[in-house]
């Protein structure tokens, strides 16, 4: 008798999918703006906090995102974080001092330090085991699609009509992502559940890292140092060659990116998360060195495509790993930990490139080489321990 595959294409699936591509756009559409719009202000030796102070804040959200999503629920917690995003979208156009543009973005930060931690956690409730990867691929091609659409479409907005239409699209967006959650069942088991309390927000060195994900962390670290790097520095990068929208890039590689979701969801779930990875340092490393040449047409978008291919495969496959190494009870609290990882890559990546650059063209080229030698660790890391990881994985 034929065993039937588990369905995983639910209507709460397709739901979250829509939330996180909502979510995802509302987020990323201000980005290729934001140096400009800080200029402006005087700011320009600042450009290198507009990540990092992002990143630092969602870092510093995790821990209490993934413990609050183990005990009071996943939905309350990623209602919370497209809640920060619809406030701070509409704030942007009132604030006109350096001082006070820089606050918003440690503020702003919250939002990605829980939204994306409790949806990740949702994911695992509601996927069975054997196909988590695919189910994360699926979700990464919406999210994915939201973070190319949106810096396309905040870069016409603001080329058109202006940022502040720009800033309050932004957070119209946030405000869909919030009504559709309200259609998800709660996926926490109410034996596990706890009545909200200001002592959930005590937090113990447990609630902050995970050692069952110990080599996804330092994976993630590695890799996503290349991710603050590209933000930081791609907008005033396209302007060397001649590139008047600067979300460009970003479309460019979140196109690739959903290529590879879209046609090779299933690679990690069939082929194992090791290999993968490997995999996709490969394409990291060659898309960094062709960055830290001096940019023309041609390599940016090669740079572009080969970066998309590289996150498409290592986002869903480093989710799906680590569900595979964490226990249920502290689901939460193992993607907070990866999160972590990849906030601490981008904001330490964002801040040593802005620090790097200071506005000198000639500087570019050094912090790429360097997210080039990081990603090559990893895949030093991953040859290395291969077989070790992979008799306690997957």
């Amino acid at each position: 008798m034929e065993i039937q595959e588990e369905k995983i294409y639910t209507i709460p699936f397709w739901l979250l999918c829509t939330s996180n591509f909502l979510f995802a756009a509302s987020f990323s559409m201000i980005i290729p703006e934001l140096p400009d719009y800080l200029a402006a202000m005087g700011g320009s030796e600042y450009i290198g906090y507009i990540i990092a102070l992002f990143t630092l804040t969602a870092g510093l959200s995790r821990p209490f995102s993934g413990k609050l999503t183990d005990h009071i629920g996943r939905v309350p917690v990623m209602a919370f974080g497209s809640i920060v995003c619809f406030i701070c979208g509409g704030i942007y156009p009132m604030v006109h001092t350096v001082q006070a543009f820089l606050f918003l973005r440690f503020i702003h930060g919250m939002s990605t330090g829980t939204k994306p931690t409790a949806t990740a956690a949702y994911v695992a409730d509601i996927i069975p085991e054997s196909r988590r990867g695919e189910a994360q691929g699926t979700l990464g091609i919406f999210t994915a699609t939201g973070m190319s659409i949106g810096p396309s479409i905040g870069s016409g907005l603001a080329n058109t009509i202006g940022l502040q239409a720009m800033f309050y699209v932004s957070s119209l967006f946030a405000l869909a992502s919030i009504l559709i959650l309200f259609r998800l069942e709660e996926t926490l088991p109410k034996s596990m559940k706890s009545k909200f309390s200001w002592s959930l927000f005590k937090i113990n060195w447990d609630d902050v890292f995970e050692p069952k994900i110990a080599p996804v962390f330092l994976i993630m670290l590695l890799m996503a140092f290349s991710s603050g790097v590209v933000v930081t520095l791609l907008p005033d990068t396209t302007k060397l060659v001649g590139w008047h929208n600067k979300g460009l890039y970003f479309t460019i590689y979140t196109i690739a990116s959903i290529f590879v979701r879209f046609f090779f969801s299933k690679s990690s779930d069939k082929h194992g998360r090791i290999p993968i990875l490997i995999i996709s340092c490969g394409f990291l490393i060659v898309a960094m060195f062709l960055l830290s040449f001096p940019p023309t047409a041609l390599s940016l978008i090669a740079s572009a495509i080969l970066f998309g291919i590289s996150w498409g495969f290592s986002t869903p496959t480093l989710a799906a790993w680590t569900t595979d190494l964490a226990h249920k009870n502290h689901m939460g609290r193992a993607m907070a930990t990866m999160y972590i990882a990849l906030e601490m890559g981008i904001g330490i990546g964002a801040f040593l490139s802005g620090f790097l650059y200071k506005g000198l063209s000639q500087m570019i080229p050094l912090p790429f080489f360097i997210s080039g030698l990081l990603a090559t660790i990893a895949l030093v890391v991953l040859l290395t321990f291969r077989k070790n990881w992979t008799r306690n994985g997957i």
